[in-house]
């Protein structure tokens, strides 16, 4: 990137935390209070009761400056390593973890409330980064189009290759869209590397539809109740039937759709926080990390963002324990494999996919 480009985007950050300065989502800020930035991606939500009870306990103004998707985020923290836009950085996942660290943007910290924590999810052993959160990346199918048509719900990955689900399922480019990456590299754990394509190729054979985003695949092209198209298997999330509870029009009781759980079908996501380098509020930093593992910010997670809290002691709520599931054995890739192949990998899809 040339010094014109990276100027415009420097301009453009900070005009986003001058314009988030006036914002409702900081309210109740206190006199001659400081002020906290915190660096994330544009899905980040949190309900106005939770974060103004940080703002008036550590006499702190947040700002939120919102970054655009997971990736950008990160590249723009890169980008402006030597003069950091915030404080602290949330979003990274574990498909972008290796880049983060290998760029030494982040300043160590060790939470004491980390113990609280799933194991599972520590994935940096020098506490660069903190996990807060967590979702599964999985098929999801319309049960209505299922019970009218007699068919069996697909069980693995394999089975999608068959006649019976030929035209039925539509996916994202993993080149353009989270949920498209996160079930490429499910494929890829459950297979391999060797033969990954050759599974692709089997499922373009057998007619499947691939659109640029999420909300295209679900909200047009998925039959399920949300959407309006042909096609009753689609990728999305473990936390879309209980949405589709949540969000209906009338009260239901059970959701429409339902997801695939079984053995290597789903890709599992973590997302991070971080102190950014150079930071000159690093207790407030740390303060903030500890919030957010907090059982307050934890259990308001699932309704804000429609992920899963890391925070053992969090309770979900009932939407999630009726209708959600969570894979017990997702496919896994590691970060390093991940960051060292992920651009061959999409590469590779797309001249066989795309073409």
């Amino acid at each position: 990137m040339n010094i014109a480009s990276k100027t415009i985007i420097i301009l453009a950050s900070f005009t986003s935390i001058l314009s988030l300065t006036s914002c409702d989502n900081a309210t109740s800020e206190p006199q001659d209070s400081l002020t906290l930035t915190i660096m994330t991606h544009d899905s980040f939500a949190v309900s106005e009761e939770v974060i103004s009870s940080f703002q008036e306990q550590h006499n702190v103004k947040v700002n939120i400056l919102n970054s655009g998707d997971a990736s950008t985020t990160v590249n723009l923290a890169i980008l402006n390593k030597s003069e950091p836009l915030a404080d602290v950085i949330y979003g990274i996942d574990n498909t972008l973890l290796t880049r983060a660290l290998d760029n030494d943007i982040l300043e160590k910290y060790e939470s004491p409330n980390a113990y609280d924590l799933e194991k599972e999810f520590l994935l940096d052993t020098q506490q660069r980064v903190t996990p807060i959160n967590y979702g599964d990346v999985c098929l999801n199918y319309d049960k209505s189009y299922f019970n009218a048509n007699d068919i069996e719900i697909p069980d693995s990955l394999q089975s999608l290759t068959n006649p019976d689900y030929a035209n039925l399922l539509v996916v994202q480019n993993p080149a353009a869209s989270s949920p498209g990456l996160a079930f490429l590299l499910a494929t890829i754990g459950h297979f391999g590397q060797e033969q990954y394509l050759d599974y692709w190729l089997d499922l373009k054979n057998n007619g499947v539809k691939i659109v640029e985003n999420w909300e295209t695949a679900y909200y047009t092209e998925f039959s399920g109740s949300s959407g309006k198209g042909n096609y009753p298997l689609v990728v999305s999330y473990a936390s879309s039937p209980p949405a589709e509870v949540i969000f209906a029009t009338e009260p239901i009781e059970e959701a429409p759709t339902g997801s695939i759980v079984a053995d290597e079908t789903c890709f599992r996501q973590i997302e991070f926080v971080g102190i950014l380098n150079g930071t000159s509020n690093r207790m407030l930093s740390e303060a903030w990390i500890d919030f957010m593992i907090s059982k307050p910010f934890q259990e308001d997670i699932p309704m804000q963002m429609f992920m899963f809290p890391v925070n053992t002691e969090a309770e979900l709520p009932l939407e999630f324990i009726e209708h959600a599931q969570l894979a017990n054995n997702p496919s896994i890739v590691s970060p390093e494999d991940i960051d060292t192949h992920r651009e061959n990998w999409i590469k590779s899809w797309s001249a066989l996919m795309l073409n």
